[in-house]
């Protein structure tokens, strides 16, 4: 997934939108990460998208590169992981992610890596898939 990713992290943000009660439900987050191939995400347990995510996996995430019309949709399946690594991998890649979570182990702290990414890229041109 590293070209989804590495266009995430150019955008910085990037919209999150998961399913509440069968109707779409969008937010922005700023905070990815890429570990052994797969992109993850966080959240904060006490937050409706967690909520959301664990009873409907399928999210989509899109971006828009700044200053252009390039833009990435991205879907997956979400899958919480609760792994003490893969959390510190998080709050590693993603700092400030700390001033929210003080450690891997806080309750609060909920980590997705995303699962069977199709991830598409739109330009004035064209629309290609991308790892």
């Amino acid at each position: 997934m590293s070209a989804a990713y590495d266009f995430l992290k150019e955008c910085r943000y990037f919209w999150v939108t998961s399913t509440n009660y069968g109707r779409p439900a969008c937010r922005p987050f700023g905070a990815a990460a890429e570990y052994m191939g797969a992109i993850y995400i966080s959240t904060g347990k006490a937050k409706d998208v967690y909520k959301q995510l664990k009873k409907n996996a399928f999210v989509q995430i899109t971006a828009l590169k700044e200053g252009t019309r390039e833009w990435l949709r991205l879907d997956a399946t979400a899958e919480e992981r609760t792994s003490f690594s893969e959390k510190q991998m998080m709050l590693d890649a993603c700092p400030d992610l700390k001033k929210h979570f003080s450690s891997p182990d806080c309750p609060s702290f909920a980590l997705f890596r995303l699962n069977d990414c199709r991830a598409l890229l739109y330009t004035d041109d064209e629309i290609r898939n991308i790892d």
